[in-house]
């Protein structure tokens, strides 16, 4: 996959939408009075940031977007996201192995 700058803004909003939207839920049921509201909100703005990429990466045929082939570019972040954090994960599983044992 070649990472070009489409690409790149393509993942960083993805995730952006995803996490404000995950937070937003939080805020709102787990808040009290104002927080409520604003985690409705929080949520709102990450579900129209989300929705209106997916729109111009995915089904418009505006020039920068429409080179983008969205939905490859997310599953192989997914898909190295996942590698990173399984080698992450031995490295400190045997890091934990070998200071415990000594």
């Amino acid at each position: 996959m070649d990472l070009d700058i489409w690409s790149f803004l393509t993942i960083i909003i993805f995730v952006f939408a995803l996490v404000m939207m995950v937070a937003g839920i939080f805020s709102a049921y787990f808040g009290a009075g104002k927080n409520r509201t604003y985690g409705g909100v929080i949520f709102a703005v990450g579900l129209i940031v989300g929705f209106v990429w997916a729109y111009l990466v995915g089904f418009s045929d505006i020039e920068p977007f429409c080179s983008v082939h969205a939905w490859d570019v997310v599953r192989e972040a997914i898909v190295n996201l996942i590698a990173v954090l399984v080698g992450a994960l031995i490295a400190i599983g045997i890091f934990l192995v070998v200071v415990l044992k000594s």
